[in-house]
């Protein structure tokens, strides 16, 4: 009795992690993988690597990408990287077709030595219109992942609006991390009724409860002070300055940032201005495999972000048995429907302290905290992606 045929599918992604930057788009390979274990899907993951012009091309950031290989195994995952003409800060509503056009020339290549039978795209923008382009040159249905900012800023940024809206409307299959976000992509005028939800993963061996007393030890932390953790790129979006605005009404209280990005220099200003520099630790681009023991540490989670579909910092906190206090959007609401696994505060320091006293005031079990995390896993999240995959292929 033979095996059916592989399903054969070209994914876009433009976050995915690489050498230079191994926690880039991290959530994306960890799925990836997870797909390419299961082992009936031949995928072919292109992560187009986008590089600016002479004299901007010999910035380091530019340089170390144009050294990254052309094609290489990552994770089991192939893995390609066409080059594309970036121009950095105000050419963003240009990048979706400069992806299409490096892409495309590669993309009918592969597909002439063997059918791909999906076009698929991991964000919104620019991947989103760039797989659209390329399924209809060849003939293939495509799919479009929709994770948060993708639909929040490019979905109402002048000059890339549109072409998001255009790309969900022309898109055979739609997948949104969130209820919350999938109202959004409506709100926008993309058909609601063709979005399906697609939970983000976990991976269990790595984000579960480490022993409090020997990661503070590890990280140089005292073992009586509240300790919050913070997880993601140090952008205005994450809003980790209001998590530093809470410090003053957290006597003794220690901040863990554990990321980077443009905001870092702001950041330790903000805390030097309200006087808890002292207080306030910046952990740099934590591996992702050592971000359990920094969450591990902490006695709540804190997330001030504007905006999100479902953050994974989230989930990973809570599988860590950590509680949560973040910002009220539909995302987190979806997610944190008992109160022992977290609060809601808005982005006001002296309301996200209020929220995080209340939950050291009646603290909950690690194993009421867990509860939140059960549904997620890497192996649920290939299944469903794949069986929405193949789907596409067989209609």
């Amino acid at each position: 009795m033979t095996s059916p045929p592989r399903l054969r599918v070209l994914s876009l992604a433009t976050l995915y992690p690489h050498d230079a930057a191994p926690n880039f788009g991290v959530f994306v390979a960890r799925q990836m993988e997870a797909v390419a274990q299961r082992g009936d899907v031949d995928l072919t993951l292109v992560s187009p690597v986008g590089l600016p012009p002479f004299p901007l091309s010999l910035h380091p950031r530019y340089r170390a990408l144009a050294r990254l290989p052309r094609e290489e195994q990552r994770g089991g995952v192939r893995v390609l990287r066409p080059r594309f003409r970036l121009i950095p800060a105000i050419g963003a509503r240009f990048n979706a077709g400069a992806v299409a056009r490096a892409v495309l020339p590669l993309a009918r290549r592969l597909h002439g030595e063997q059918a791909f039978d999906v076009a698929d795209a991991q964000f919104f923008y620019p991947d989103g219109p760039a797989a659209v382009r390329i399924g209809r040159a060849l003939g293939l249905p495509v799919s479009i992942k929709a994770r948060g900012a993708d639909i929040h800023h490019w979905g109402t940024a002048r000059g890339t609006g549109r072409q998001v809206v255009a790309t969900g409307r022309a898109a055979q299959g739609l997948l949104a991390v969130s209820q919350g976000l999938a109202d959004d992509m409506a709100a926008l005028g993309i058909p609601r009724e063709r979005i399906a939800i697609h939970r983000t993963g976990l991976d269990r061996a790595v984000f579960r409860p480490l022993d409090r007393a020997e990661c503070r030890a590890r990280l140089g932390l005292p073992q009586d002070a509240p300790v919050l953790a913070c997880v993601g790129a140090l952008i205005a979006r994450k809003g980790q300055a209001h998590a530093i605005d809470a410090l003053p009404h957290l006597p003794g209280a220690i901040l863990l940032l554990a990321g980077s990005g443009p905001d870092a220099a702001a950041l330790r200003a903000r805390a030097e201005r309200l006087g808890v520099a002292d207080r306030l630790r910046l952990l740099g681009p934590v591996p992702h495999g050592e971000l359990p023991q920094v969450l591990s540490a902490a006695d709540v989670f804190v997330l001030p972000t504007a905006s999100e579909g479902l953050a994974n910092a989230w989930v990973e906190a809570l599988a860590c048995g950590v509680p949560v206090v973040t910002t009220p959007i539909p995302g987190a609401r979806e997610l944190l429907t008992d109160p022992a696994c977290g609060r809601f505060a808005p982005r006001d320091g002296a309301e996200i302290a209020r929220a995080i006293q209340s939950l050291r005031a009646q603290p909950p079990t690690p194993a009421q905290v867990l509860r939140a995390a059960e549904p997620f896993s890497w192996e649920a999240n290939a299944e469903a992606l794949v069986r929405h995959w193949q789907g596409l292929a067989v209609g």
